[in-house]
Order: C-alpha cells, then sequence, then structure tokens
C-alpha cells in the first residue's frame, strides 16, 4: 500500500484475540514480508467469546479458556511474522506507577445479522467501560514504547460495531493524538475500512489486493479455532455468520 510505503514500524491495535487476523490479517502479512516490523496490542483477552463446539473439553474454566486464546493468539501472530502477543494494562503497555490490570472482554449482542452492540451485563471491569484517560494512557505508554511510525485501527465503528472495538479505535485516536502533541509529532494513524463500505463513502480510501497472502492468513486463522472454522477461504464464525477471508484491504488516514 502506497499509503504505508515510507513507514519501517506499524503499530496494530485491536480489541480481542482473532480480531488482528481477521481485520488486518493480510496487511501484517504483506508488510512483515517486505521487512516492516509489525507489533500489535491486544486490549482483552476475549473471555467473553463463544466457543466452537467440541474445541475445548467440556466443563473448561474460564481460566483455561483465556490460557487457550492467548495460544490461539501467540500462533496465529507468528503465522503472520511477528511476535507476541501483548496486552493492554501489563507490562510495556501500562502507565509507570500503576498496578497492572486486566481489561476484560465486554461482550456483545447482535443488533442486526451483522451489527453488533453493548452486551446488557457487560461486567464492571470491562474495556468498554473502563475510564477512557486510563486507556488512552496505557495505549500511548505503549505506543511510545515500540516507536512506531504508523497506527492501524478500526474505523469508528468498530468494524461491525462491538463496543469493544469502538473503545479501542476511539482510545487509540486520542493516544495517537496526544503522542503527536508531546513527543511523536510525526506519528499517523489509519483506519481499516471493512470490504462492504458503500462507496459514497469511500473518499480518501485506498484499497488493495493482497489476496496473494490468503494461505498464509487462512493459517493464521487456523490457529483461532476455538472461534472460528476456516474451510477453503471461507469462515463460519462461532456464531454461524459466514464470511470470506479478508483480503482486499481498504486504509484512509485519520490523522
Amino acid at each position: 500500500m502506497s499509503l504505508l510505503s515510507h513507514v519501517s514500524t506499524v503499530a496494530f491495535v485491536h480489541a480481542h484475540p482473532d480480531d488482528e487476523t481477521l481485520a488486518t490479517g493480510a496487511l501484517i502479512a504483506d508488510l512483515t514480508e517486505r521487512g516492516i516490523r509489525c507489533p500489535v496490542l491486544t486490549c482483552t483477552r476475549g473471555e467473553r467469546g463463544e466457543i466452537v463446539p467440541g474445541v475445548l473439553p467440556e466443563g473448561t474454566t474460564p481460566e483455561a479458556l483465556v490460557r487457550h486464546r492467548l495460544d490461539e493468539l501467540g500462533g496465529a501472530l507468528r503465522t503472520l511474522g511477528t511476535t507476541g502477543p501483548v496486552f493492554l494494562g501489563e507490562g510495556g503497555a501500562r502507565a509507570e506507577g500503576r498496578e497492572p490490570r486486566i481489561y476484560h472482554d465486554s461482550g456483545m449482542r447482535w443488533v442486526t445479522p451483522n451489527t453488533a452492540g453493548p452486551d446488557t451485563d457487560a461486567p464492571a471491569n470491562a474495556f468498554s467501560l473502563a475510564s477512557l484517560d486510563e486507556v488512552v494512557t496505557d495505549i500511548a505508554v505503549w505506543l511510545q514504547s515500540v516507536g512506531p511510525d504508523a497506527v492501524v485501527s478500526y474505523d469508528l465503528g468498530g468494524g461491525y460495531g462491538h463496543p469493544d472495538h469502538v473503545r479501542a479505535r476511539e482510545a487509540t485516536e486520542l493516544a495517537v493524538r496526544r503522542l503527536r502533541r508531546e513527543s511523536l509529532p510525526d506519528l499517523e494513524l489509519y483506519e481499516v475500512i471493512p470490504a462492504d463500505r458503500p462507496i459514497a463513502e469511500e473518499r480518501g480510501i485506498e484499497w488493495d489486493d493482497l489476496s496473494r497472502h490468503t494461505d498464509q492468513v487462512a493459517e493464521a486463522l487456523s490457529h483461532h479455532a476455538s472461534q472460528l472454522t476456516v474451510e477453503g477461504t471461507q469462515i463460519t464464525h462461532v456464531g454461524g455468520q459466514l464470511d470470506t477471508i479478508a483480503t482486499r484491504m481498504g486504509l484512509r488516514r485519520v490523522v
């Protein structure tokens, strides 16, 4: 993508394990193939995600589910050519002087067959309910530590409306704007545009066909077997929704 032709490091901020591959897997694969470093920050551990039947033993504890999803994420990241996982709220993604914390998956409900909205019983420690300033500060600390030229996250609607996606995008933009004022004046933020975006809204978007990475992305997605099933170029999500592996990438510069 010409928008990212000048960069050496692109940081990705995502809400849950598997989002990095579903939304930006082809882009990460393309960038790492060209020698561009692609650190990925994951904001939650996907604690409230449904599980594909038969993948985990019956009666698996929430703690075991989290460990499994961390392993899945690590495998997917390695397949895409990058490292991790790194989670918001700990290590290099936590403000100095604050105790480490876990930002929990907020959960969601389907408002339409393809659009999500907030769940009615999000836990008190949910990522989408956390102090916005705290989240912004933690993201900014991580971005400062990895020193990217550009940052990639969701569009304003979070791709499909999940409250954690929406919060991740909001907080990432605020973190980038803060760093541009304070220490990284040339830092850029790009949003990923869903391939089904209406033509009328395409102003400023650069599209690229990254289908040469389809097999690599499919392999990375196969690591997330608790959340989805891959058959060729098709994905069946745990909720039964059918998708094609996303290799047509749209990017638009935000700041």
